[in-house]
Order: structure tokens, then sequence, then C-alpha cells
């Protein structure tokens, strides 16, 4: 399998994420019958590019040619019953990353990758067994960031309907809707529920933030990656220049909270950081192995620490494991979230539009972190308490000493300068 800038996503379900490339598989005329019921035709496209291409040739120990049948041999009076036997379908594979989006929906995902959408800035998918809605991430500075959301969150309610076996599509349908309009939510967070009444926004996305900080670790760089956009390579290119051109001593990159997204972004950020080595490798429903690695283009080959939490994802994922079996970075925080599996997203004939698992991905060391997430060198717990004080309350402590994953991360990088700097003096 061949990895290109067109074909491969990784991301969680969404509600907000703003990039996802839209790409034709070309499979349309594959075993395909051809029905003059538009809408029955319709299913069996769908039908087909997940015959062709999901990740799992056993299609989770579904007979998929009986399924097949099943949905083929109703009667359609119109779309709406189409999409619905589609989701039903789909959700027979178990897998809440596969989903349907109609055309309303699937135009709302291709607006969002002009990096500015509306709505209230969250990720989401459905928890595989409890078929909750979980909230993978909140995306910084965005109404439901501010709100207090935080990753891990479950969604129980939306505008006071009951979201238990929700399809993830019917969820961002309820929580969508103009700016200035308002949604409420009720959230289950340890036991306790929360509600929140959000007002919705059109929100402008910068993937990457950077300054030079002055630490006692001498003046380092920090960069914080919110997600990885289709602009989110050319942003980072520049500010590792940036903060090169000011002499820094070291970095440290900032992941927390970062839901993913492209995964030709992760593997151009990797390769600015790393000179040689494995990045990742991603497996296809045959097998076969696809590798890539670093070209000998790191912008920088300085001490870096990376902050990771349990809503890192995806992407983010990628990027903190390559770094890490490589021994490029140290990691510090909590455990990432935990999403291993990469999907394309495929436009169909009727305007509307399908995302396919096709392939996992297992880190350098060949670790398959889906479910797990990595484990971070150094853990650092923050309590949700601390986490919404942080972010939200007390946010001009954020990436400074009073942050305790930063803090932490500075007295690393401290160590590794002497350490260099003491190499360098003896030879």
């Amino acid at each position: 399998m061949v990895i290109t800038k067109s074909k491969l996503v990784l991301s969680a379900t969404v509600v907000t994420l703003s990039t996802i490339v839209i790409t034709s598989l070309g499979i349309h005329s594959i075993g395909k019958a051809s029905f003059k019921d538009s809408h029955k035709d319709l299913v069996d496209e769908v039908w087909q590019i997940i015959n062709y291409r999901y990740v799992d040739g056993t299609f989770n120990q579904l007979d998929w040619q009986a399924v097949r049948q099943e949905y083929l041999n109703k009667s359609y009076t119109d779309e709406k019953e189409a999409y619905k036997s589609i989701r039903e379908m789909l959700k027979k594979l178990e897998d809440p990353y596969t989903r349907f989006m109609n055309p309303e929906e699937f135009k709302n995902l291709q607006v969002d990758t002009s990096g500015e959408l509306t709505g209230i800035g969250i990720t989401i998918s459905q928890d595989e067994k409890t078929k909750q809605l979980l909230v993978i991430a909140p995306i910084e500075d965005t109404p439901a960031f501010k709100a207090g959301i935080l990753a891990k969150d479950i969604i129980l309610e939306i505008n006071g309907k009951n979201t238990k076996g929700m399809d993830t599509n019917d969820a961002v349908s309820l929580i969508r809707g103009k700016a200035g309009t308002r949604v409420k939510l009720t959230i289950l967070r340890n036991g306790q529920k929360k509600q929140f009444d959000i007002q919705r926004a059109r929100i402008e996305i910068h993937p990457v933030r950077y300054s030079e900080k002055k630490t006692p670790a001498g003046n380092i760089g920090y960069i914080r990656l919110n997600q990885f956009s289709a602009n989110a390579s050319k942003e980072m290119k520049d500010a590792i220049q940036n903060l090169e051109a000011k002499k820094v001593s070291g970095y440290i990159l900032d992941l927390r909270s970062n839901p993913g997204g492209l995964l030709y972004a992760s593997i151009e950020i990797a390769q600015m950081w790393m000179n040689k080595g494995t990045i990742v490798f991603t497996i296809d429903r045959q097998g076969t192995q696809d590798k890539q690695v670093a070209n000998g283009s790191a912008l920088t080959n300085k001490p870096l620490v990376v902050l990771v939490d349990k809503g890192s994802a995806s992407a983010s994922e990628i990027l903190s494991g390559a770094l890490q079996d490589n021994k490029r970075a140290i990691l510090v925080g909590n455990q990432t979230f935990g999403k291993g599996l990469v999907q394309s997203v495929q436009p169909l004939k009727s305007g509307s539009g399908l995302a396919v698992t096709i392939a996992k991905y297992h880190t350098p060391s060949g670790k398959d972190i889906n479910k797990h997430g990595i484990d971070p060198d150094v853990k650092v717990e923050l309590t949700d308490a601390q986490r919404q004080d942080l972010w939200l309350r007390e946010r001009d402590k954020l990436g400074t000493l009073a942050d305790p994953q930063f803090a932490k991360a500075v007295e690393l990088l401290g160590k590794q300068t002497t350490q260099n700097t003491s190499t360098i003096r003896k030879n």
C-alpha cells in the first residue's frame, strides 16, 4: 500500500475537525450490479467500497455478502430510507470510524477543509462497547473549549435528546448550527452529570502557535500543535525556523488535546524533527506493510520534549510514537487516547460521502496502540479539575512553570542541555 496525500486520514469521527482529504477510489464498476432504483444503487455503491477496501477482510466476522442481499432486497421510496439502511448496514461492522454522510454532512466536511468552520469545536466518536458518544478533545479556543468540555467526556444528551446508540452523523446534525445559536449538552464526567449551554460560532483554525520561553534551562522554543490540518506542516516549518534563528537551546512540542488529522501532515512534521529512522508502519487488509521513514531533512537536532495527554489522538500518536521509539524526544504527560486506524473519505455519486477504515498503523517499534494509546516516558498526571483550571480559568499559566507538565519538560531539557555541553567539552 502506498501512502499518498490524497488517500489516508488519521482523525477521530468528527463534529468539527477542520480538514479531511476527499478522494475517489475509482471502484464504482467493480462487481457492481446495475439498478434502475437510484436509492438501491447508492446502497450497493457503499457496500462495494466496504467490500473492496475495508481493513478487516472478515468484516468483523460478518457475512458481508449476505448483508448485501439483505439490503438490496429492500424497496426504497426515498433517499432517507436509503440513508437509514446504509447506516444500519455500516453499524454491523462495529467500527465507529466507518460512517456515511448525507450531502449536507459531506458538504460541511468539505467546508471544514478550508480551516474555517461553524460549530462548537469538538471531535467525537462512539464507544464501541457502550455505544455512548465520547469526546475525543475540544479544539483549543473554540466555544466547547471555553465552556469546559474535556477529552473523554461522555455526551448523554444533545438538546434533551438521549444519545445512547445515536449515530455520530445524527449527533453532528444536532450539534452543528448557525453561528450565534445555542446547543445544550448533558455530559457525564467521573460519574457526575454536568450541563453545558454553548453558543455556536464561526471558527478559524490556525494549527500552530509558538513562542520563545526564558526558563531555568535557558531560552527554549515552545510549539503548540492543535491539529494536523492541511497547513500544519507549513506553519510548523515556519515555527521551527523562526525559533532556530533565535538560537533556542531546545524545544517543547505540545500535542495535548490534539485529536489528529491528516496522515501525511504527521509524516512531514516528523521529518522536520528526525534525520533518520522509521516514522510509521501502515498495514492494509492483505497484511501489506508500508513504511514511512525520515529523509534527512530535519530542521533541528536540539533536545526535544513532547507533551501528551488523553486527548492526544491519531496523528498525534503517530508523531509522538515516532519520536519516542527513535529516542528523538522524551514524552511527558498522560497516556494518549489510543486510535491506531486510518480512514479514507470517498465521495459518492449522490453527493453524499463515506469514511471507511482502510488500514491500521503501528509505531516504529511495532506497537499497536489502538484502544491503548502511548505511555509517556515520564508520567505527570493532572486531574480533570487541574486540567480545567489550567486550560480555562488560568490560561496564562499554560506553557509556563506553573503548568506541571511543562515544568517537568523544562527540567528534562535542562538535564539534556547540561549533558550535551559536557559531551562537547570532553570532545
